[in-house]
């Protein structure tokens, strides 16, 4: 497991993830959201490699990689940008994005790139588990990366305890089998689903993605989960306000 991850999972909080797409709303504003969301008091960051066909994601993410890709963001504009970036910043940072940029740029060379310039896991939505675990999981444990993999729903009890054995790192729990940033609140269903996974008793813990966007639902997704991703309304947030009150937001969700 990734010793930052690892560090940051054994914490006795709460924790918050926010996910934004590097390159927006400008190009060279990737570093200083980094740190401005680490010094007020994100756990984590997902920096979204953004890709011309996200089928994850909703609305509100296409649209910034839509922007983020016109205003020059690629996979090796990205890695200059944050070649120092661990002379500012502790907290876990993850890449997530698809995997044909990877494939393009070269598993073995994303990989080796991302330990040097200390990035901590991967998010793939589109690369299947049993594939990672047959031609990738090597490269990846060789420069100590997580990867991290998606449930939903309708993943079955299954799926999901394997990919607990073959996860290092945390569950991206999904909290609906919808796209992000298309739901408000979460109902009986969500909440049955949530109970049903920390009754798992999985070796890996969870985080819940899709549909937080206040303290409201922050709290209800991390009843039963170690924290929460929030994504398309941090990226609304950026597109109203800007970069200059990120701390607002993040005090937003916490209290």
């Amino acid at each position: 497991m990734n010793r930052r991850i690892n560090q940051k999972l054994q914490e006795n909080k709460k924790l918050l993830s926010i996910y934004f797409t590097a390159g927006y709303p400008n190009l060279n504003d990737t570093v200083s959201i980094i740190q401005d969301l680490e010094t007020s008091g994100v756990d984590m960051i997902e920096i979204g490699l953004p890709f011309s066909d996200p089928l994850a994601d909703g609305p509100t993410i296409q649209d910034s990689s839509t922007k983020a890709l016109k205003n020059g963001m690629t996979t090796e504009t990205l890695f200059n940008q944050l070649k120092d970036i661990r002379k500012t910043v502790n907290i876990p940072l993850i890449i997530m994005g698809y995997f044909n940029p990877m494939f393009q740029y070269g598993v073995e060379a994303f990989c080796k790139k991302c330990q040097e310039i200390g990035i901590d896991g991967l998010i793939i939505p589109d690369l299947p588990v049993d594939v990672y675990h047959e031609k990738y999981q090597a490269t990846f444990e060789k420069y100590g990366l997580s990867n991290i993999f998606l449930i939903t729903p309708q993943t079955s009890d299954e799926r999901i305890r394997y990919i607990d054995s073959v996860s290092n790192g945390f569950i991206y729990m999904v909290s609906s089998a919808s796209v992000t940033g298309s739901q408000s609140g979460f109902g009986d269903t969500q909440k049955a689903y949530f109970e049903r996974i920390a009754n798992l008793n999985l070796k890996n813990p969870q985080i819940v993605g899709f549909g937080i966007n206040n303290n409201e639902t922050f709290t209800q997704a991390t009843n039963h989960a170690k924290g929460a991703i929030i994504g398309s309304a941090f990226i609304k947030h950026l597109t109203a306000k800007g970069t200059k009150s990120i701390k607002d937001f993040v005090n937003f969700v916490l209290n």
